[in-house]
C-alpha cells in the first residue's frame, strides 16, 4: 500500500475542489476524476473509505458515497466487497513519470496553485509580493548601460555571470562570511540549489535531517531522491542542538537542511550561539549542512547573525543559499549557493547539465540590485510590519482562541488551532473562499496538524477580508461540523 492509499494524500491532490460548480458530491467526483485522468491516481490505486474521506473533507458520508457512485457510473473506479474502491484500469493521459505517476508529494497543492494561478479564492499557499520598485529603475539602467555589451556576449555562464558572482562574494564578506567568487555558483532560484544538492548528495535509502516543521517543497525534493527524512524540533533560538546531536550520532545522515534566518514557517531567527553550535556539530559528526537563507521579509528586531558557514571549522561542509526572489521579486528567478570551492565546482557540473546556465539578463539585473538588497528588504519590511500588526489585531478580535508567537521576522504567522485538525479546517475554509495549507505538510512525520501558516504579505484590505472568511469558517466548523449535500438523496 503506497502513499496515496490514505485519505490525507488524496485530500492534498483534490486542491480547491469545492470552488467548482454543481452539487457537492459532483464537485468531489469531478476532482477525483481529474486526478485519475492525469495519472495522479494510477490504475489499481485503492481509494480511502467513505468514512475516512468524509471526516477529512468535513462532508457527510452520503456525499462521498454519492461521489464514488458517480465515478463507478463513469467506469473510473470499481468496488469489490472486502477490497474497497479502486481506480479501474483504463488509458491515461501522457506525461506521467517513469513509474506511471505524475510526481507529487506533500507540497502538491502548493505547486498546483502556482500552475493554476490565484483564482477567486484567497490562497495561503504562497507568501508573495509584487516587485520592489527598485527593479524598474534597474531595468532602465541596464538598458541604457551594459545591455549592448551583454548581447554581444555568447550568453553562456554555467557558473554564473562573473559580476554577479563577485557581488555575491562581497555580499557575504560584508555579512561576516569571507567569500571568493570561485566559492559561488549562480542558480535559477534557490529551489534549484536544493535540487542540485539532492542530486549530488542523496541516494535511495539515505537519511536527511530537517527542521520540524520545514518547507514542504524542499521536503518533497529530498523524498523524490529516495531519502528518509528525520525531523528535529525548534525552540526560540532555532533548531535544538541537543536533539540535533542525538540524531547525528544515531542516524548518520548524509545531509542536514536548515533555515536559520526567519525560518519558514515559524519565523524564528537562529541566534549566533546556536549557529556556532550547529557548525561545531557538523564538523564533529562530519555531516554537510545546507543552510537556506533565501527567506526574508519583516524584520522584528535583532539583525541576523552571520551565516552558519561563518562559524565553519575544520572539515565542516556548509553550503549557504541565497536568492533575489523574496527580497526583490518572485519573478526574478536568480539564486546562488556559497560553499567550499571544490564542492561548488562539483555542483556546477550538475548545474550545467540541467540548463547550461541561468538567464544572463536577470543575472545582470541582480548584480545591480544585490548591493542594495538589505536596503530594499528593510523598506519592504516596514510595509510588512504594518500588515503584521493589522493581522494580529484582527485575529485577536475575531479568533481569540487561536494562538501564535509573534515572529522574529519573515512574512507569515505560524498559528495553532486549538483542538482542531488543520486538515479538516482546510476543507471548511475552502468553502469560505480560503485555501489553507495544513501544518502536517510541513512535518516529515505528519505532525503539526493543529497548525496553519498565515502569510501577511497581502494588502490590508485583503487581510481584513481574509480574517473575516477565516472567522466564518471557524464558526461554521464549531457549529456544524461535516456538511451534508442536500442535492443528493442520502444513501
Amino acid at each position: 500500500m503506497d502513499r496515496l492509499a490514505d485519505a490525507n494524500s488524496l485530500v492534498e491532490l483534490l486542491g480547491d475542489w469545492t470552488t467548482a460548480g454543481g452539487p457537492l458530491y459532483r464537485k468531489l467526483a469531478g476532482a477525483v476524476a481529474r486526478s485519475i485522468e492525469v495519472g495522479d491516481l494510477p490504475a489499481g490505486e485503492r481509494l480511502p473509505s467513505e468514512r475516512d474521506l468524509a471526516k477529512l473533507l468535513t462532508v457527510s458520508r452520503a456525499t462521498v458515497v454519492a461521489a464514488y457512485d458517480e465515478l463507478r457510473g463513469k467506469g473510473l473506479v470499481d468496488s469489490v466487497r472486502g477490497s474497497g474502491t479502486r481506480v479501474s484500469a483504463r488509458p491515461r493521459l501522457n506525461g506521467t513519470g517513469a513509474d506511471g505517476r505524475v510526481p507529487g508529494g506533500r507540497a502538491t497543492s502548493i505547486f498546483q496553485r502556482l500552475v493554476d494561478g490565484p483564482g477567486s479564492i484567497i490562497s495561503l499557499a504562497l507568501a508573495v509580493e509584487p516587485a520592489a520598485p527598485e527593479l524598474l529603475a534597474a531595468y532602465r539602467d541596464l538598458a541604457d548601460g551594459e545591455l549592448a555589451d551583454l548581447m554581444a556576449d555568447v550568453g553562456y555562464h554555467p557558473r554564473g555571470y562573473p559580476p554577479l558572482r563577485h557581488a555575491v562574494s562581497e555580499h557575504y564578506t560584508a555579512a561576516g562570511l569571507p567569500t571568493d567568487p570561485d566559492q559561488v555558483l549562480v542558480t535559477t532560484g534557490a529551489q534549484q540549489v536544493i535540487g542540485l544538492v539532492a542530486q549530488m548528495y542523496l541516494r535511495p535509502g539515505c537519511t536527511v535531517v530537517v527542521e520540524s516543521p520545514s518547507w514542504p517543497g524542499c521536503l518533497d525534493v529530498f523524498r523524490a531522491a529516495g531519502a528518509r527524512l528525520v525531523g528535529v524540533p525548534l525552540d526560540d533560538e532555532g533548531v535544538r542542538p541537543d536533539r540535533l546531536a542525538t540524531v547525528f550520532a544515531e542516524e548518520r545522515p548524509v545531509l542536514t537542511y536548515l533555515m536559520p534566518t526567519f525560518h519558514n514557517p515559524t519565523g524564528t531567527l537562529m541566534s549566533a550561539s546556536r549557529r556556532r553550535r550547529v557548525a561545531e556539530l557538523a564538523a564533529r559528526f562530519n555531516v554537510p549542512v545546507l543552510e537556506d537563507n533565501a527567506y526574508s521579509g519583516f524584520h522584528g528586531g535583532d539583525a541576523p547573525a552571520p551565516p552558519i558557514g561563518a562559524y565553519a571549522r575544520g572539515n565542516a561542509e556548509i553550503l549557504t543559499v541565497g536568492s533575489m526572489a523574496k527580497g526583490v521579486w518572485g519573478g526574478l528567478r536568480i539564486g546562488w549557493v556559497r560553499g567550499p570551492a571544490a564542492i561548488v565546482d562539483r555542483l556546477a557540473r550538475y548545474k550545467v547539465r540541467a540548463d547550461l546556465g541561468s538567464p544572463v539578463l536577470d543575472q545582470a539585473l541582480s548584480a545591480r540590485l544585490l548591493p542594495r538588497l538589505n536596503e530594499i528588504a528593510a523598506a519592504r519590511g516596514e510595509v510588512l510590519r504594518a500588515r503584521l500588526e493589522h493581522l494580529q489585531a484582527l485575529l485577536a478580535e475575531n479568533l481569540p482562541q487561536w494562538r501564535w508567537r509573534s515572529p522574529d521576522g519573515g512574512s507569515a504567522l505560524w498559528v495553532a488551532l486549538p483542538g482542531t485538525s488543520a486538515q479538516i479546517f482546510a476543507q471548511v475554509a475552502l468553502r469560505h473562499g480560503v485555501e489553507v495549507v495544513p501544518g502536517s505538510a510541513t512535518d516529515p512525520s505528519g505532525a503539526h496538524d493543529d497548525h496553519i501558516r498565515l502569510p501577511f504579505t497581502f494588502r490590508t484590505d485583503t487581510i481584513t477580508e481574509l480574517v473575516r472568511r477565516l472567522a466564518r469558517a471557524w464558526a461554521d466548523l464549531q457549529r456544524h461540523g461535516p456538511v451534508t449535500d442536500t442535492n443528493k438523496p442520502v444513501i
